[in-house]
């Protein structure tokens, strides 16, 4: 009879512990994940100067080092000269157009002044016609140099586009820190020889870090974006906690990855969903955590 009570008593004890077990099971589970940012090389040479470590912490636009510009000195003060020398053709066109309309203001004068001799008889017709024909002669001489000019000013124009690009050349040869973050990997030394497109680091912002967690179709209807949850990590023999807010539901469902529990549970359909949750320093990119929903906060 002792026996058989001391059985009972054991079922009972395992059976209280499953059911606490069960309730205390986190609504889902996943890993910290952040937005990575590969930062590469924009123009060709050597990397003169490269002034970052791996961990460190880079504001936005902060200024990291140069590629090697001496090449593109080199173009722009070629181009530059081929300016100036375009510029000054279309300064010499430009005063040929100033002593000709000199010329036609004088001719037009004399114009006016045969207009009226020949009224009074004092002057032929044939000196009007003469003057006039010196005139029509200098506007078509004007006309054809501005067409002259027009070209030289296409010129010019053309030049100034490869300036421009020259410029932009040497601007993307400054490496410049385009969001704020933290070093992750370094991929370039000093002294190497960078192509475009050459990844030069890699950086996260992880002030706000991403846990992505799988739920179930079940779960799904109690879900909507702005919802807060408790996160908790492992920290030693207990769960640190942080709160973290929904901000991403996938909108088609997926196998359970591999990396999920039971061979039962990776063959069932679930849901991604994105939660934010602010770094204290003690969250990294790949650790897992447990999600809970926090029901009264939501209510």
């Amino acid at each position: 009879m002792k026996k058989i009570n001391y059985i009972i008593g054991l079922s009972i004890v395992f059976s209280t512990f499953s059911c606490v077990n069960l309730n205390e099971k986190a609504d889902g589970y996943g890993n910290f994940e952040a937005t990575e940012v590969i930062i590469s090389a924009e123009s060709n040479g050597k990397i003169m100067a490269f002034d970052i470590e791996e961990g460190s912490v880079l504001e936005q636009g902060a200024y990291l080092g140069y590629i090697d510009t001496l090449q593109l000195s080199y173009n722009k003060y070629a181009i530059e000269v081929s300016k100036a020398l375009i510029s000054s053709k279309s300064k010499s066109v430009l005063s040929q157009i100033d002593v000709l309309k000199a010329k036609l203001n004088t001719l037009e004068i004399n114009k006016s002044r045969f207009k009226n001799l020949l009224k009074d008889k004092a002057a032929t017709q044939k000196q009007l016609d003469d003057i006039q024909g010196e005139i029509d002669v200098t506007q078509q001489q004007i006309s054809s140099i501005k067409i002259q000019n027009t070209t030289v000013l296409d010129e010019i124009e053309s030049i100034e586009i490869q300036q421009k690009k020259v410029e932009d050349q040497v601007q993307k040869s400054k490496i410049i820190n385009p969001v704020s973050g933290t070093v992750l990997t370094k991929y370039a030394e000093p002294n190497e020889v960078a192509t475009f497109g050459k990844p030069l680091y890699k950086i996260a912002n992880l002030q706000s870090m991403q846990l992505r967690v799988y739920v179930s179709e079940n779960q799904l209807a109690g879900i909507k974006i702005g919802q807060k949850v408790t996160v908790k990590v492992d920290d030693g023999a207990s769960m640190k906690e942080y709160k973290g807010t929904i901000n991403w539901i996938a909108s088609e469902a997926e196998f359970t990855p591999k990396i999920i529990q039971t061979k039962e549970e990776r063959v069932a359909l679930v849901y991604a969903i994105k939660i934010s949750v602010p770094n204290d320093g003690g969250l990294k990119i790949g650790m897992p955590a447990e999600m809970w929903f926090d029901t009264d906060a939501n209510e």
